[in-house]
């Protein structure tokens, strides 16, 4: 009979250093529930390593494996590897381009950056700026890309914060689409194959869509779970059998 590993996914907690105590109860449900916890990003609010700690606090509650990827607003301090150094010690393995092998699955991840999609992505063109912010987005799918291919697991799971398609961010307004995903994050992910995707900062886009190779992307911000179904505890939960 084959194993069945359970991943239970969500993001944008958003914690405050002043605000505990909202998702403890969550986390112990989660650890019933399934065998890993994946956490896309936006686990704190302004990016302060003591929100990191307020976090860390709830997380323990879960007595599963964590594997985490940072979200925007975790860099909004330039407190970034605090906030992953709290973490870390904490026991939440945090990717940033980097790859990890829990109960059989290899994990692949990182924050991922903005840009467009399709035939609307940005190109590198005119000032420097906008040469930044693209070659930004072509780093992250580096990262992505370098990550995947290090995994020797027969099933993998890649978690970002930005959006690798423009389904899952659908229902956000189309002028701030730029600014939540990147289909430079779908190439790897279509070339090297995984089984599930997930991913957060799209607070009102769609639940799920797919990458032109019809691997599945679950947008878990807490959010839209809550608004999709309000009477739900706010998680994906994806089961993945080990042949």
């Amino acid at each position: 009979m084959p194993r069945t590993v359970r991943i239970a996914a969500m993001a944008d907690t958003h914690y405050r250093k002043d605000v505990a105590g909202s998702f403890g109860p969550l986390f112990r449900n989660i650890s019933e529930s399934a065998d890993v916890l994946a956490v896309c990003g936006d686990l704190t609010d302004t990016g302060l390593p003591e929100e990191a700690e307020t976090a860390l606090a709830e997380l323990r509650l879960a007595s599963i494996p964590i594997v985490a990827v940072l979200g925007n607003h975790d860099y909004q301090s330039g407190r970034e590897q605090e906030v992953r150094d709290v973490l870390d010690r904490g026991g939440i393995k945090v990717l940033l381009g980097d790859a990890v092998e829990i109960a059989g699955v290899g994990f692949a991840g990182t924050k991922g950056f903005g840009g467009g999609f399709g035939r609307r992505t940005l190109e590198p063109w005119g000032e420097g700026m906008i040469k930044m912010f693209v070659q930004e987005a072509l780093d992250e799918a580096l990262r992505l890309e370098s990550a995947l291919a290090r995994l020797q697991t027969a099933h993998r799971v890649v978690l970002l914060h930005y959006a690798p398609i423009a389904g899952t961010v659908e229902g956000e307004p189309e002028e701030i689409y730029p600014f939540l995903g990147s289909s430079r994050l779908e190439d790897p992910i279509n070339r090297h194959g995984c089984d599930v995707v997930f991913h957060g900062h799209a607070h009102r886009g769609t639940h799920q869509g797919a990458t032109q190779a019809g691997i599945p992307v679950y947008n878990v911000s807490l959010s839209l779970l809550r608004m999709n179904a309000p009477e739900a505890l706010p998680y994906r939960l994806i089961e993945i059998p080990l042949n």
